[in-house]
């Protein structure tokens, strides 16, 4: 149980304490409601209140009371009025005492008050059906958990949060700390082309909230934006949730057609694009194409979102430049992250804005939406200072690789024609052929494979097929996997 801060102050009106509890469930409220009315004691009323949470699973085996002191000045009582509640608890067996912990929830609680655990519901949103399911072999969109240095990144975490946590205790720069800001700008222009200044750049929640914080300071609300068919559902449900229409424009060898976007929507206001590595499909957008949006953008006085998936992480070429770093005009926003090319743990990435939005967007990130913990930040920062970021980025491409091609081979091995898509193996599959439901089925098998259908915009023809992660580590486990994943497919495809 965590300690209270003045938000979480009883009412000594009601009696009423609210306490957060969280452990691997959902997080709920605990009530104490002291009635001084009443003829049943206040101890009495402690005893049960916590018994009920018990019972309900609130408080769970193994979580630390409040001492008893501390509660009685939560609740406005004597210290002998909860000491009371709690030597009946004690003599119930449902709690045990120790110097080291104090009082806590005992570990193996009497028949009668063993409350069955359930996981979590999932919200029934498809984002999270689709999208953030159980982690299991071929999930997309994670590094290799094997080949990240955690000794290495704890020890520098470790040193940000000693340093930050002995300096004057102030609010950090909603936009970012600098120091990590002056990194970027200078990261950018050596791997990505882009010359920006320090100023320019937010540090942001990871992608998701880069595009909240640009979304916020736009306020396109009732105008249309382009999007790639297929695309990234997240980011597609939050230009519909910022109160955009989605027009959605095909994507061939060359990336997004701008030619079937002007002709859809000429006058629409954002494109959101991944030129550097088209997302899911993993095709870089031409030069001819960038041109073309380019000059589109500029006579209509349009954005551009780059989303700069993947763009550091190209395994057979390399890595184009960002569109952001063509820009002339000023109408491309470069929307970056880390989690793929450090770890999503980080839930840190960056945006790039052009000098006619640093002000507004500086607004939205002082009130809705700050940068994430300095300390953070910060070990990131030595991170990247320290030649570390470029290191792990050229070891992460030669493991990518090899596993990349270990797992198509595999996958031809079977009867297959599997496709390298930067950090993807996509595999296609015939167009009778659900792999929505072999995808759903396979998260019985702990295989975590992305259906293609679901990347396209509902009510529009989409290929069918897999998407494979090849973050996972390939031996012997790999191959069972596939052997799984071929069979699930051939029960489905009869």
């Amino acid at each position: 149980m965590k300690r209270m801060d003045k938000t979480d102050a009883p009412d000594l009106k009601s009696g009423v304490v609210y306490t957060g509890i969280g452990s691997g469930m959902m997080r709920k409220k605990l009530a104490l409601t002291i009635d001084r009315k009443t003829k049943v004691p206040i101890s009495e009323q402690i005893r049960r209140g916590i018994t009920e949470a018990i019972r309900e699973g609130v408080l769970l085996p193994g979580t630390r009371l409040p001492s008893w002191i501390d509660l009685a000045v939560q609740l406005g009582v004597s210290r002998g009025t909860v000491k009371t509640a709690y030597d009946r608890l004690f003599d119930e067996q449902l709690v045990v005492t120790s110097r080291s912990r104090g009082t806590s929830i005992a570990e193996h609680l009497p028949a009668n008050m063993v409350c069955p655990v359930s996981p979590e519901p999932l919200p029934a949103s498809e984002m999270y059906q689709e999208y953030w399911s159980p982690a299991g072999v071929f999930q997309m969109g994670v590094p290799a958990d094997d080949a990240f240095p955690v000794p290495l990144f704890s020890r520098l975490f470790a040193a940000a949060a000693r340093e930050t946590m002995s300096s004057s205790h102030h609010y950090g720069d909603p936009r970012g700390e600098s120091a990590l800001r002056r990194e970027i700008a200078g990261l950018l222009v050596l791997s990505r082309g882009i010359k920006c200044h320090p100023s320019q750049i937010f540090i942001t929640a990871g992608f998701t909230g880069a595009l909240g914080l640009i979304l916020h300071a736009l306020s396109l609300s009732g105008q249309k934006a382009w999007v790639e068919n297929p695309g990234f559902p997240p980011a597609r449900r939050a230009l519909e949730l910022a109160g955009l229409t989605i027009v959605p424009v095909s994507v061939d060898a060359e990336g997004i057609n701008t030619e079937h976007g002007i002709r859809l929507a000429p006058e629409a206001a954002l494109a959101l694009v991944t030129p550097g590595q088209q997302a899911p499909l993993g095709m870089t957008l031409s030069r001819t194409r960038r041109n073309q949006l380019l000059a589109w953008a500029h006579q209509n006085s349009s954005w551009i979102l780059e989303d700069d998936y993947l763009g550091e992480l190209q395994l057979n070429r390399r890595a184009a430049p960002a569109l952001a770093s063509q820009d002339t005009s000023g109408r491309v926003i470069h929307i970056g992250s880390f989690s793929k090319t450090i770890s999503p743990k980080l839930r840190l990435g960056f945006v790039v804005v052009p000098h006619s939005l640093i002000d507004v967007v500086a607004d939205v990130a002082a009130c809705l939406s700050p940068a994430p913990d300095p300390a953070l930040q910060m070990a990131t920062r030595a991170f990247l200072n320290e030649g570390h970021f470029l290191r792990h980025l050229r070891k992460m491409k030669k493991i990518y690789g090899i596993r990349s091609i270990e797992l198509a081979k595999i996958l031809q091995q079977a009867g297959y024609r599997p496709e390298i898509n930067g950090l993807s193996v996509l595999l296609p599959l015939a167009e009778n052929v659900s792999d929505r439901a072999i995808a759903r089925h396979a998260y019985h098998y702990n295989l975590a494979p992305s259906p293609l259908s679901g990347w396209y915009l509902p009510g529009i023809p989409a290929r069918s097929g897999l998407l494979l992660g090849i973050s996972g580590k390939h031996d012997a486990t790999l191959e069972q996997a596939c052997e799984q994943l071929d069979s699930l497919i051939r029960k489905f495809s009869t």
